[in-house]
């Protein structure tokens, strides 16, 4: 059947003659008055056959074209506030509520991004799109969806964002360096930049241009199972450690407004703040649960990293599962928009947590309504949905429709959303740069992650007696025993959030586990005998120099982690019992926080808090046998016992079995 061509004509008064439309995400204009004074044959336009008519649309949109053959939204020349203004009065009510909606890579694709208008997508943890993943694959997903984003009327490129809050995590063979336990360890702003420098090269090398980091979280009980994911309990130390984020970021220009985000190109992504606010305050250390606090320990003890992140240009800035006083975050209006918002200019997006607002209510999702109009009235821009889109999709757009939600609050959501994408580059550069998978896993970021490692130990005791010392431990030894089921187990090493959102065991991406570090520090003629979990018995008869013992904590993330005894599992206990009672020991602890270790102390010779080192395994052997020295100063109180909990520096129960900013140091040896 042979198609008709439908010219639109519409005649304005007596002297205008105008076609209609336009295709903005072509950037062609075919829209265009005509005035009969300035083309003196369109005065008998009545008479004209039908040629002429089609020569007098022609002509109309090369004159429109000529004049204003582009938008102002898709010029990079323009002012922000012009490219948003302009965009934005474009925007139908299905494609703004499109950029408020996060999905999840599971179900997304190029034909759903242009169907529903999606704004944003993410991986949660573990979410990749094949198991070993190369970048390349990764990069191919990424562009597929945001291809379907550039299909759209509009052509609002997607954002993806990603949980790479310990290096790239989610990823096969990304560097991974210590979780934020350990980095609090070091005190050191300089290192945790360059460390989100890194990350954001990795990032960036599989397509990404977003990540949920960092966890700004001041933790005030261990018992939390996401304490790992804090810099420390003393907000000081929260607030300096929020320089990874001109790391991740890029620094902000001089003079810039504050609360106004920032991404300085593209080798850096867009960052976010979490998880606004007290999530690491809760009562029991009960995870997303409630913070009973007054307002002036609220304010002073987990806001002031928000300050600095906000001054620094943050991005985004997630809100949190928990209450504070039994209000959920999600719902407080107060705090994220008359607070965060109004009162601290932030200009960046507000995005929810994953299914956040859900959680609204108990059980959650009973009333998803009312849950959308509380999330909305708080200030939430982006919803993390992240599988029944079409749910929220649907239920805003009722709501707005309806007036339930007004329109005002939506522009302000969008407007956030468009200020990232245009600050990021995203509309000058939406496909994601083949060129840049070089960076992912690269020998430079694992050098960084060895230093951070030597940075973050903590040497807790060192002898039976102060004059008699055993470390550092000397290279050159007849046979020594290594033990325990952390030394050679990689995932252990990592902890939660590593390749799996949980975590997992053994040998799951590429790095050095402390076994195999051991071994290639020793001297070629030391024999290292591995035995995961050796009796008494073996241990006296074998007659070795000493023992390295590696024990801690399994993986965990979030609320699997919570824990109300913080004792390390079987047969880590055994293990140091067995071993330290038959031959000089050095304990090294890999655990996500403090945990009970006032029963085995007396019977450790050495005792090393290594926390969650991630990767690279060497930087703990560097310390251990003293090419470099002990230089850190615990940023978390060691308690005696679980019933002291919860106990911070500066409480009037103060009793640690090792206080804050406890730490032996050792000079660097070489040649042992």
């Amino acid at each position: 059947m042979k198609r008709k061509t439908k010219w639109s004509i519409i005649k304005r008064g007596k002297n205008t003659l105008s076609t209609l439309h336009t295709s903005p995400s072509l950037n062609i204009v075919t829209c265009s008055s005509l005035e009969k004074n300035t083309l003196p044959f369109a005065m008998g336009v009545k008479n004209m056959g039908k040629f002429s008519v089609f020569l007098i649309i022609v002509m109309c949109c090369w004159a429109s074209m000529a004049e204003a053959a582009y938008f102002k939204y898709k010029d990079p020349k323009q002012k922000l506030g012009v490219r948003i203004k302009d965009l934005m009065k474009r925007m139908t009510v299905e494609e703004k509520i499109g950029q408020m909606t996060q999905i999840d890579r599971t179900v997304a694709s190029n034909e759903v991004m242009k169907k529903y208008l999606i704004g944003s997508v993410l991986s949660g943890g573990g979410s990749v799109p094949a198991k070993h993943a190369t970048p390349k694959q990764w990069v191919d997903m990424v562009n597929d969806f945001q291809k379907g984003s550039l299909s759209t009327r509009l052509g609002i490129p997607l954002i993806y964002g990603i949980d790479a809050v310990h290096g790239h995590n989610n990823v096969y063979k990304a560097t991974i360096f210590p979780h934020n336990v350990g980095l609090g360890v070091t005190r050191d702003p300089a290192l945790v930049k360059k460390i989100g420098a890194a990350t954001a090269l990795e990032v960036r090398a599989t397509g990404i241009q977003y990540a949920f980091a960092p966890c700004i979280a001041v933790c005030r009980d261990p018992r939390w199972g996401r304490c790992f994911e804090s810099y420390s309990e003393d907000p000081k130390i929260v607030k300096l450690m929020t320089e990874i984020i001109p790391g991740l970021q890029g620094d902000i220009p001089a003079g810039s407004r504050k609360g106004v985000p920032f991404v300085g190109g593209q080798d850096k992504i867009a960052a976010c703040a979490k998880h606004y606010l007290g999530d690491g305050g809760t009562h029991l250390g009960t995870n997303e649960g409630n913070t009973i606090i007054d307002p002036k320990g609220f304010f002073s003890i987990h806001m002031p990293a928000y300050y600095d992140s906000i001054v620094k240009g943050v991005s985004t800035i997630m809100t949190s599962y928990s209450s504070w006083n039994g209000i959920k975050m999600h719902a407080n209006r107060y705090l994220v928009n008359d607070f965060l918002k109004n009162k601290l200019k932030f200009k960046g997006i507000v995005i929810s947590d994953w299914q956040g607002i859900d959680r609204i209510t108990t059980p959650e999702h009973a009333n998803y309504t009312y849950s959308i109009i509380a999330g909305m009235d708080a200030g939430i821009d982006m919803i993390m949905v992240p599988y029944n889109y079409t749910e929220f999709i649907d239920g805003l757009t009722y709501l707005v429709k309806n007036k339930f939600v007004s329109m005002s609050r939506i522009d302000d959501a969008v407007k956030r959303i468009l200020r990232v994408k245009f600050t990021m580059g995203l509309f000058e550069k939406p496909l994601a740069d083949y060129s840049m998978t070089k960076y992912l896993g690269s020998q430079e970021h694992r050098d960084l992650a060895r230093e951070a490692v030597r940075k973050t130990l903590v040497l807790l005791k060192n002898g039976k007696s102060s004059k008699k010392p055993l470390l550092p431990l000397p290279k050159k030894a007849s046979k020594i025993l290594v033990a325990g089921a952390h030394a050679d187990n990689l995932g252990y090493q990592c902890g939660g959030w590593t390749i799996e959102w949980q975590g997992l065991s053994g040998d799951i991406t590429s790095g050095t586990t402390i076994l195999s570090a051991i071994k290639s520090a020793v001297d070629p003629k030391t024999q290292v005998v591995y035995n995961e979990n050796p009796n008494g018995d073996f241990v006296k008869s074998n007659k070795f120099d000493y023992a390295i013992v590696v024990v801690g904590e399994h993986p965990y993330a979030e609320t699997f982690g919570d824990s109300k005894n913080l004792t390390i599992p079987e047969p880590g206990p055994s293990t140091i019992k067995n071993v330290c009672g038959a031959v000089k020991c050095v304990v090294v602890l890999i655990s996500g926080r403090p945990v009970v270790m006032q029963p085995y102390v007396e019977t450790i010779d050495a005792l090393v808090a290594a926390w969650l080192p991630g990767t690279e395994g060497k930087g703990v052997t560097d310390v251990l046998f003293g090419d470099y020295g002990f230089t850190g100063k615990l940023a978390r109180t060691w308690f005696k016992s679980v019933d002291q909990l919860p106990m911070n520096v500066g409480d009037s129960h103060y009793d640690p079995l090792y206080p804050f900013g406890f730490g032996l140091t050792t000079e660097p040896r070489k040649n042992l």
